[in-house]
């Protein structure tokens, strides 16, 4: 992929880190790594290199948000928020919605923290001129951080239960954990006012 551009994070060469196999379940093994594209090492992320040389890892490519029967990666909804050069980093999640089956949700931490409105309304317009009026998020909300991993990795499914109130569940890995009272917190504020 041209710099700036994301893509599927592979291997062509296999690497001596890499495993030799599943535990009694080597054709699964072949099926989940080897197989999607004949002969590359295709690890489930998507990846990109920017013009300096720096990679970032954006999560899981099998990871699908379904609205109103229409299908799209998380990534995609980030990458057009991160695109309006309005937030420095984004989460998109699918919570429950009884009319779509699930909605879009935009957790971001903005570039400047001032703005607050009007920069929550140019991200929504960024996904829905980007993606159709049936993926307008159903709730922008701006934050100091997001939960991330010791590699830096956002932690979508805690982003999600901090959103919904939900047991957020082992949070041992995350390396900034006020950052679940800082979605809570704006999620409060956004209910009340």
């Amino acid at each position: 992929m041209p710099a700036g551009e994301v893509g599927e994070l592979v291997l062509r060469t296999p690497s001596i880190g890499n495993t030799r196999g599943l535990w009694r379940d080597p054709e699964r093994y072949l099926d989940t790594y080897w197989r999607k594209i004949e002969g590359v090492w295709v690890h489930g992320d998507f990846a990109m290199k920017d013009s300096e040389g720096f990679w970032y890892i954006f999560g899981r490519s099998d990871d699908t948000i379904k609205v109103a029967g229409k299908r799209v990666g998380p990534t995609e909804v980030e990458a057009l928020l991160l695109a309006t050069g309005l937030a420095a980093e984004a989460a998109a999640i699918a919570v429950p919605d009884p009319i779509k089956g699930a909605a879009v949700v935009c957790v971001c931490v903005p570039k400047s923290p001032a703005g607050g409105k009007q920069i929550t309304d140019a991200l929504a317009a960024a996904v829905v001129a980007g993606l159709g009026a049936a993926f307008r998020p159903k709730d922008v909300l701006l934050v100091p951080d997001l939960p991330k991993t010791r590699n830096m990795k956002v932690m979508r499914r805690v982003v999600r239960a901090a959103y919904l109130g939900e047991a957020t569940g082992d949070l041992s890995a995350i390396v900034n954990p006020s950052s679940v009272s800082d979605i809570i917190e704006a999620r409060g504020k956004k209910t009340r006012g």
